[in-house]
């Protein structure tokens, strides 16, 4: 079973938790097949600590607690005094635990030099691109694969937030699509490959860079997602009847609904 759009299909951000472990695995699968020996494509993660550390904003209470002038509005006694002290429970206090994130990503290493890395392959998710400890802990391991000379390949599938792409320059406004893929080779430090993913067009065959030596492998990446389109019976998860999240675009959601429309999910 395929999506029903010709490449990244839009709806899929909603379910980008399970999304993404599936597409690190067959990533890892995928570029296996076709590595020469003795290279090994694994799958590895970063941490980070999530805070839970809510933004500041205007609440209005239900229930006002104010401090009136001496002498005005208290007529009766208040708390600790004689009279009207009211024994209040002692509660026991339970704090949020900060909670560690293990975000993976798939590395191709030379087992003989196994700490160090040919080429990373990033899967971007949603955190990545957000305020957040995600976004902070993304864009330093990504300063330090640059900084190692190692081979960077960012896939970013995902719409919402904004571009953290390891981009030596400001694209084109032809290239600029939601979705991008970004290759960094590891001795070309200049340079970035860019592949931009329009909607109504079907993903790309990339090329996977390795060690110097090395022919390039090309990654299908049109073929891994409608392998975790099929695997994961996402056609049963997604009703095609809503907007996606975020909402395309005025041009693109007419051409979106008539596409549904033409396959009778609408």
């Amino acid at each position: 079973m395929k999506s029903p759009f010709p490449g990244m299909d839009p709806y899929l951000e909603r379910l980008w938790g399970d999304m993404q472990h599936r597409l690190i695995t067959y990533t890892c699968e995928l570029i296996q097949a076709q590595l020469p020996e003795p290279l090994v494509a694994r799958t590895d993660d970063h941490v980070y600590v999530e805070r839970y550390e809510l933004p500041p904003r205007r609440i209005r209470p239900d229930v006002f607690v104010v401090e009136h002038p001496p002498g005005v509005g208290n007529k009766g006694g208040g708390a600790g005094s004689e009279s009207g002290a009211v024994a209040v429970a002692e509660p026991y206090i339970l704090k949020a635990v900060e909670e560690e994130v293990h975000q993976g990503y798939v590395e191709i290493i030379d087992p003989k030099y196994e700490s160090d890395v040919i080429t990373a392959i990033e899967i971007l998710s949603p955190s990545n691109k957000a305020p957040g400890p995600g976004r902070d802990e993304y864009v330093r391991k990504q300063g330090e694969f640059l900084a190692a000379r190692v081979n960077l390949v960012e896939l970013d599938l995902v719409r919402s937030g904004v571009c953290v792409l390891a981009l030596p320059g400001k694209l084109p406004p032809a290239k600029q699509t939601p979705c991008l893929i970004c290759v960094r080779r590891g001795m070309e430090a200049l340079t970035a490959e860019v592949y931009s993913l329009p909607l109504r067009a079907p993903l790309p065959v990339i090329a996977i860079p390795l060690r110097e030596s090395d022919r390039d492998i090309p990654f299908d990446v049109q073929a891994l997602l409608d392998r975790v389109y099929d695997a994961g019976q996402l056609r049963r998860l997604i009703d095609y009847t809503k907007d996606p999240e975020p909402p395309l675009d005025p041009d693109d959601a007419q051409w979106a609904d008539a596409l549904l429309r033409s396959q009778g999910l609408r």
